[in-house]
Protein backbone atom coordinates (compact mmCIF):
# COMPACT_ATOMS: atom_id res chain seq x y z
CA UNK A 1 0.00 0.00 0.00
CA UNK A 2 1.32 3.61 -1.07
CA UNK A 3 1.90 5.84 1.50
CA UNK A 4 3.61 4.85 4.96
CA UNK A 5 3.26 1.68 7.22
CA UNK A 6 0.54 3.39 9.82
CA UNK A 7 -1.30 3.94 6.43
CA UNK A 8 -1.19 0.23 6.20
CA UNK A 9 -2.14 -1.18 9.22
CA UNK A 10 -5.24 1.14 9.77
CA UNK A 11 -6.63 0.12 6.45
CA UNK A 12 -5.73 -3.34 6.92
CA UNK A 13 -7.48 -2.85 10.40
CA UNK A 14 -10.68 -1.26 8.80
CA UNK A 15 -10.96 -3.57 6.13
CA UNK A 16 -10.11 -7.01 8.40
CA UNK A 17 -13.36 -5.43 10.28
CA UNK A 18 -15.43 -4.73 7.46
CA UNK A 19 -14.41 -8.69 6.36
CA UNK A 20 -16.07 -9.73 9.87
CA UNK A 21 -19.70 -7.78 9.27
CA UNK A 22 -19.32 -9.54 5.60
CA UNK A 23 -19.08 -12.97 6.54
CA UNK A 24 -21.79 -12.25 9.70
CA UNK A 25 -24.46 -10.82 7.37
CA UNK A 26 -23.91 -13.51 4.81
CA UNK A 27 -26.39 -15.91 5.72
CA UNK A 28 -25.92 -17.90 2.04
CA UNK A 29 -23.32 -20.89 1.73
CA UNK A 30 -22.91 -20.35 -1.72
CA UNK A 31 -21.37 -17.14 -0.55
CA UNK A 32 -19.20 -17.84 1.99
CA UNK A 33 -15.77 -17.54 -0.20
CA UNK A 34 -16.84 -14.91 -1.49
CA UNK A 35 -17.84 -12.99 1.84
CA UNK A 36 -14.44 -13.93 3.32
CA UNK A 37 -12.55 -11.60 0.62
CA UNK A 38 -11.95 -8.33 2.53
CA UNK A 39 -10.67 -10.62 5.56
CA UNK A 40 -8.10 -11.55 2.99
CA UNK A 41 -7.31 -8.14 1.43
CA UNK A 42 -7.30 -7.20 5.48
CA UNK A 43 -4.94 -9.43 6.53
CA UNK A 44 -3.14 -8.74 2.70
CA UNK A 45 -2.83 -4.85 3.86
CA UNK A 46 -1.24 -5.72 7.25
CA UNK A 47 1.04 -7.80 5.85
CA UNK A 48 2.55 -5.32 3.92
CA UNK A 49 2.83 -2.64 6.91
CA UNK A 50 5.32 -4.64 8.20
CA UNK A 51 6.92 -4.54 4.64
CA UNK A 52 7.38 -0.86 5.25
CA UNK A 53 8.06 -1.65 9.19
CA UNK A 54 11.16 -3.93 7.88
CA UNK A 55 12.61 -1.74 4.88
CA UNK A 56 12.47 1.09 7.00
CA UNK A 57 14.28 -0.59 9.93
CA UNK A 58 17.57 -2.60 9.05
CA UNK A 59 18.26 -6.20 11.00
CA UNK A 60 14.82 -7.18 9.91
CA UNK A 61 15.09 -9.18 7.11
CA UNK A 62 13.61 -12.51 8.79
CA UNK A 63 10.16 -9.96 8.97
CA UNK A 64 10.99 -8.76 5.57
CA UNK A 65 10.63 -11.98 3.86
CA UNK A 66 7.53 -13.18 5.48
CA UNK A 67 5.94 -10.36 5.13
CA UNK A 68 6.89 -10.09 1.56
CA UNK A 69 5.65 -13.00 0.93
CA UNK A 70 2.42 -13.04 2.63
CA UNK A 71 1.71 -9.99 0.92
CA UNK A 72 2.63 -12.02 -2.52
CA UNK A 73 0.74 -14.82 -1.82
CA UNK A 74 -2.66 -13.16 -1.42
CA UNK A 75 -1.69 -10.51 -4.47
CA UNK A 76 -0.63 -12.78 -7.01
CA UNK A 77 -1.37 -16.92 -5.91
CA UNK A 78 -4.43 -16.25 -4.26
CA UNK A 79 -6.94 -13.95 -6.62
CA UNK A 80 -5.97 -15.87 -9.97
CA UNK A 81 -8.10 -18.55 -8.75
CA UNK A 82 -9.94 -17.12 -5.63
CA UNK A 83 -12.61 -14.74 -7.54
CA UNK A 84 -13.45 -16.72 -10.38
CA UNK A 85 -14.06 -19.79 -7.89
CA UNK A 86 -16.16 -17.48 -5.59
CA UNK A 87 -18.00 -15.94 -8.02
CA UNK A 88 -18.49 -19.70 -9.68
CA UNK A 89 -20.32 -20.79 -6.55
CA UNK A 90 -22.55 -17.85 -6.38
CA UNK A 91 -23.83 -18.26 -9.61
CA UNK A 92 -27.08 -20.51 -10.23
CA UNK A 93 -27.53 -20.35 -13.73
CA UNK A 94 -25.95 -22.94 -15.49
CA UNK A 95 -24.96 -21.26 -18.71
CA UNK A 96 -23.18 -18.50 -16.80
CA UNK A 97 -21.43 -21.12 -14.18
CA UNK A 98 -20.01 -22.77 -17.72
CA UNK A 99 -18.47 -19.46 -18.85
CA UNK A 100 -17.08 -18.67 -15.34
CA UNK A 101 -15.53 -22.15 -15.07
CA UNK A 102 -13.08 -21.15 -18.71
CA UNK A 103 -12.10 -18.11 -15.97
CA UNK A 104 -11.44 -20.66 -13.17
CA UNK A 105 -9.17 -22.74 -15.27
CA UNK A 106 -7.48 -19.82 -16.53
CA UNK A 107 -6.89 -18.38 -13.22
CA UNK A 108 -5.83 -21.45 -11.92
CA UNK A 109 -3.09 -21.93 -14.43
CA UNK A 110 -2.58 -18.23 -13.40
CA UNK A 111 -2.00 -18.97 -9.74
CA UNK A 112 0.51 -21.39 -10.59
CA UNK A 113 2.30 -19.60 -12.62
CA UNK A 114 3.10 -16.78 -10.39
CA UNK A 115 3.30 -19.60 -7.58
CA UNK A 116 6.24 -21.32 -8.88
CA UNK A 117 7.55 -17.90 -9.41
CA UNK A 118 7.85 -17.43 -5.95
CA UNK A 119 8.99 -20.64 -4.81
CA UNK A 120 11.96 -20.55 -7.55
CA UNK A 121 12.97 -16.89 -8.24
CA UNK A 122 13.88 -14.20 -6.05
CA UNK A 123 11.55 -11.20 -4.51
CA UNK A 124 12.88 -7.96 -3.74
CA UNK A 125 10.61 -4.91 -2.68
CA UNK A 126 12.01 -1.19 -2.14
CA UNK A 127 10.46 2.12 -0.96
CA UNK A 128 10.78 4.45 -3.47
CA UNK A 129 8.43 8.00 -3.96
CA UNK A 130 6.33 6.87 -1.08
CA UNK A 131 5.26 3.41 -2.70
CA UNK A 132 6.38 0.02 -2.57
CA UNK A 133 7.84 -1.53 -5.62
CA UNK A 134 8.56 -5.14 -5.99
CA UNK A 135 10.80 -6.17 -8.26
CA UNK A 136 11.50 -10.12 -9.24
CA UNK A 137 13.63 -12.54 -11.40
CA UNK A 138 10.24 -14.25 -13.07
CA UNK A 139 11.18 -15.05 -16.76
CA UNK A 140 10.54 -12.08 -18.84
CA UNK A 141 9.54 -14.04 -22.11
CA UNK A 142 6.05 -14.97 -19.89
CA UNK A 143 5.21 -11.74 -18.03
CA UNK A 144 2.96 -10.04 -20.10
CA UNK A 145 1.02 -13.13 -20.76
CA UNK A 146 0.47 -13.97 -16.96
CA UNK A 147 -0.47 -10.29 -16.31
CA UNK A 148 -3.28 -10.50 -19.01
CA UNK A 149 -4.35 -13.71 -17.77
CA UNK A 150 -4.60 -12.34 -14.01
CA UNK A 151 -6.43 -9.33 -15.62
CA UNK A 152 -8.72 -11.95 -17.88
CA UNK A 153 -9.36 -14.34 -14.28
CA UNK A 154 -10.05 -11.23 -11.93
CA UNK A 155 -12.25 -9.27 -13.75
CA UNK A 156 -13.95 -10.57 -16.05
CA UNK A 157 -15.99 -12.97 -14.07
CA UNK A 158 -17.46 -9.71 -12.20
CA UNK A 159 -18.87 -8.73 -15.31
CA UNK A 160 -20.57 -12.77 -16.32
CA UNK A 161 -21.84 -13.23 -12.79
CA UNK A 162 -25.54 -12.76 -12.36
CA UNK A 163 -25.26 -11.79 -8.96
CA UNK A 164 -27.05 -8.57 -8.63
CA UNK A 165 -24.51 -5.60 -8.10
CA UNK A 166 -21.71 -8.14 -9.28
CA UNK A 167 -21.52 -5.28 -11.96
CA UNK A 168 -20.63 -2.70 -9.47
CA UNK A 169 -17.41 -4.13 -8.14
CA UNK A 170 -16.57 -5.49 -11.13
CA UNK A 171 -16.51 -1.86 -12.82
CA UNK A 172 -15.00 -0.52 -9.51
CA UNK A 173 -12.22 -2.76 -9.95
CA UNK A 174 -11.48 -2.53 -13.25
CA UNK A 175 -11.50 1.53 -12.84
CA UNK A 176 -9.07 0.72 -9.91
CA UNK A 177 -6.84 -1.45 -12.44
CA UNK A 178 -6.43 1.55 -15.18
CA UNK A 179 -5.91 3.83 -12.45
CA UNK A 180 -3.19 2.12 -11.19
CA UNK A 181 -1.56 1.30 -14.50
CA UNK A 182 -1.51 4.70 -15.71
CA UNK A 183 -0.55 7.16 -13.26
CA UNK A 184 1.51 4.11 -10.60
CA UNK A 185 2.84 1.23 -13.21
CA UNK A 186 5.88 0.73 -11.58
CA UNK A 187 3.92 0.05 -8.61
CA UNK A 188 1.15 -1.57 -9.62
CA UNK A 189 0.84 -5.02 -7.43
CA UNK A 190 0.45 -2.96 -4.55
CA UNK A 191 -1.30 -0.12 -5.31
CA UNK A 192 -3.99 -2.15 -7.19
CA UNK A 193 -4.19 -4.17 -4.06
CA UNK A 194 -5.00 -1.31 -2.17
CA UNK A 195 -7.44 0.19 -4.35
CA UNK A 196 -9.31 -3.18 -4.62
CA UNK A 197 -9.24 -3.60 -0.54
CA UNK A 198 -10.72 -0.11 -0.01
CA UNK A 199 -13.89 -1.38 -2.40
CA UNK A 200 -13.99 -4.04 -0.30
CA UNK A 201 -17.60 -2.43 1.08
CA UNK A 202 -19.20 -3.60 -2.19
CA UNK A 203 -19.16 -6.94 -1.12
CA UNK A 204 -21.03 -6.02 1.82
CA UNK A 205 -23.48 -4.79 -0.76
CA UNK A 206 -23.57 -7.76 -2.47
CA UNK A 207 -23.60 -10.06 0.47
CA UNK A 208 -26.47 -7.91 1.83
CA UNK A 209 -29.01 -8.04 -1.82
CA UNK A 210 -30.95 -11.08 -3.44
CA UNK A 211 -29.11 -13.68 -5.10
CA UNK A 212 -29.49 -12.65 -8.83
CA UNK A 213 -29.59 -9.76 -10.67
CA UNK A 214 -33.13 -8.27 -11.08
CA UNK A 215 -34.81 -6.97 -14.89
CA UNK A 216 -34.22 -2.58 -15.38
CA UNK A 217 -36.87 -1.08 -13.70
CA UNK A 218 -38.52 -3.97 -11.28
CA UNK A 219 -39.02 -3.45 -7.63
CA UNK A 220 -37.51 -5.80 -4.97
CA UNK A 221 -38.44 -4.33 -1.15
CA UNK A 222 -39.06 -0.56 -2.47
CA UNK A 223 -35.77 -0.40 -4.01
CA UNK A 224 -35.30 1.01 -7.76
CA UNK A 225 -32.50 -1.30 -9.45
Amino acid sequence: MCFSAGASFAGGAMITAIGVLTVRKNTEPSRRLFAAIPLVFGVQQISEGFVWVALQSPGHELMLQIASYTFLFAAVFLWPALVPLSVLLMEPSARRRRALVVFLAIGVATSLYYGSGLLFHDVNPEISSHHIRYTNTFPRQFADMAFAAYLLATLIPLFISGVRRMWIFGILVTVSCLVTGIFYREYLTSVWCFFAAIISVVILLIVSSPATRQPSGSRVQGEII
